[in-house]
């Protein structure tokens, strides 16, 4: 139920019909005088129903206090901008005009507007006029001049990665990108695309504010400057307009009350008040409990699927026969199927196979990691013969001392790997989710290279793409169901495992970070003590997964033909 910034699930089959399916509420017209309702750009990606929820209580619930996560989002996002706009301004002070953030809303939009009508060639920090008959409003980090169009156009700054660098390459497509001091859009090679949805909606939403003024640059371009601010990546919007004045129609009308809502789970509801916290009636996951509803099961765009064949509920699911949906496009359907009816039966895992099976070793080591946003990988965990061994460093991120932790991490791993092959003994390395040490490891040999105990990007590639390198999360998704979710914090209960603090978690661990290292005032070692613990249970829960795996699974989780299936076609 959650909006904002981290939204996974996309919106397109949510306009129109979204909520036409069988419901109690009902549409409302909206009030002569009703006071005029107003959007950003933030609305356009996210839950329809959160933004029905926040619109009809603007002031939160009692007692609820803001995600830790969120807050921690927020403040580092201004940090970077902060640091952007400095960078900027300072390399040619006389090109900007800086728009006072201190100033109320309506004087930072007068100013932008006399700056724009003065021909500024930077605007830093621009806010464009409300729009009280469409409900726009919004602004834009850097408002650039189109020198040979007039106009202009927008930049904004995000605190997330928006290209990935890559060897340069034959391709269809190769982004476009400018040097961040000096605008000279041109294809590049040497990146490639993160695809970031909010990004290029918010775009398309100050081109059309712009473009109210007739500020708009015929262009037809917007930029975005991402965490590592060293290129622009330019976005072509003219393609994407049409997409965003739907999604756009479709936001203000729910804001307004003429569009109903109900809720439906999608992949950010865990980090929503609403999930679990109703006002006038149920929280949105009583709410589903008590509708049996298919998102639970079938979340996100999945849903949307099954209710446009008529499919509202897990039994409807759990009783579907005939052919598969034609437009179904997540994987084999029977799957979605059996999801269903081990919901209904309570069972939190179906074996697919007929005997689970685990890579093992003479040498098992078990490694996770714990990285604070885009700035590092603070903590590498590891398990071996029981002994947990963490390489650390408690310096605030970012920090050079995070290089000697890596590179000792990594000499201690390929010891261990190498004194296994001296010794006859095969080996292996276990994480949960390869995605994240995946990511880190490569960044961190790329960040510090030619540090002592630092591996070549080459060195990473080879362990990480050989048989040694095991990712569990895999080895899971191969050979179970899971109605409940693939995390490891679903799976490993399962076999038994609990960790010891109860609000273990990567949101949580985000804040106790911040505690630990002293960002907000003295360093609190007790939190150090607890992400320490946390890392283990981690690393523990990884080993005593693959155990269970390799010795009780086959006896203690249901097969397919339990269920009415006897295979899943791949």
């Amino acid at each position: 139920m959650s909006g904002g910034g981290t939204i996974l699930h996309s919106v397109d089959s949510d306009i129109g019909d979204r909520d036409g399916r069988k419901r109690n509420g009902t549409a409302v017209d909206r009030p002569a005088d009703a006071p005029t309702a107003f959007i950003d750009a933030r609305a356009l990606i996210g839950c329809r129903h959160r933004l029905h929820l926040d619109a009809t209580h603007p002031e939160p619930p009692a007692g609820l206090s803001e995600d830790p996560g969120v807050r921690q989002r927020r403040e580092a996002a201004t940090a970077h901008r902060a640091r952007v706009r400095d960078a900027l301004v300072a390399a040619d002070p006389d090109a900007w005009v800086v728009i006072d953030p201190r100033c109320r809303a309506a004087e930072r939009a007068e100013a932008t507007m006399r700056a724009c009508a003065a021909g500024a060639h930077h605007i830093w920090g621009g806010l464009l006029p409300q729009e009280p008959d469409t409900g726009r409003r919004g602004g834009s980090e850097i408002l650039l001049r189109d020198i040979e169009r007039g106009g202009y156009i927008p930049i904004i700054v995000v605190n997330h990665k928006v290209t990935d660098p890559r060897q340069p390459e034959p391709a269809d497509f190769h982004p476009t990108t400018s040097d961040p001091y000096h605008w000279n859009p041109q294809p590049d090679p040497h990146r490639k695309l993160r695809q970031q949805p909010r990004d290029v909606q918010r775009l398309a939403h100050l081109h059309r504010m712009l473009q109210r003024h007739g500020l708009a640059s015929p262009a037809l371009v917007g930029g975005v400057i991402g965490y590592q601010f060293d290129r622009i990546l330019v976005h072509d919007l003219g393609p994407l307009l049409a997409d965003y004045d739907l999604r756009y129609a479709d936001r203000i009308a729910v804001v307004r009350g003429e569009l109903p809502t109900v809720p439906s789970k999608v992949p950010e509801c865990r980090q929503c008040p609403w999930w679990t916290r109703g006002l006038e009636g149920p929280s949105c996951e009583g709410w589903l409990i008590e509708h049996r509803d298919v998102s639970l099961v079938a979340p996100g765009s999945r849903a949307e699927v099954l209710r446009r064949h008529g499919v509202e509920t897990i039994d409807d699911l759990a009783a579907w026969v005939g052919d598969d949906p034609e437009d179904w496009q997540h994987g084999p359907f029977d799957e979605a199927v059996v999801t269903a009816r081990a919901w209904i039966a309570g069972a939190p895992l179906v074996r697919r196979v007929e005997q689970v099976r685990v890579r093992r070793a003479d040498v098992e080591v078990d490694v996770d990691l714990e990285s604070f946003q885009e700035y590092g990988a603070y903590l590498w965990g590891t398990l071996l013969d029981g002994v947990y061994r963490p390489f650390v460093t408690w310096d605030p991120l970012p920090t050079d001392d995070e290089g000697r932790s890596f590179g000792e991490f990594w000499t201690w791993l390929m010891t261990v790997r190498a004194e296994a092959a001296t010794a006859g003994k095969t080996f292996a390395a276990y994480c949960y989710s390869r995605t994240a040490e995946d990511k880190w490891l490569y960044e961190s040999a790329r960040r510090f290279a030619g540090r002592p105990g630092v591996p070549t990007v080459d060195q990473v590639r080879a362990f990480v793409d050989g048989p040694q390198w095991v990712d569990m999360f895999q080895a899971v998704s191969d050979q179970f169901i899971c109605p409940n979710g693939k995390g490891l914090k679903k799976i490993a209960p399962v076999a038994g495992f609990a960790w010891r603090d109860p609000e273990a978690g990567g949101e949580a661990s985000m804040s106790w970070y911040r505690l630990a290292v002293g960002y907000d005032g003295t360093p609190d070692l007790s939190q150090r003590t607890r992400l320490l613990e946390y890392n283990e249970d981690d690393v523990r829960a990884t080993q005593v997964l693959r155990d269970w795996m390799t010795t009780r699974a086959d006896g203690e989780v249901a097969g397919l033909a339990d269920f009415g299936r006897r295979t899943i076609a791949t």
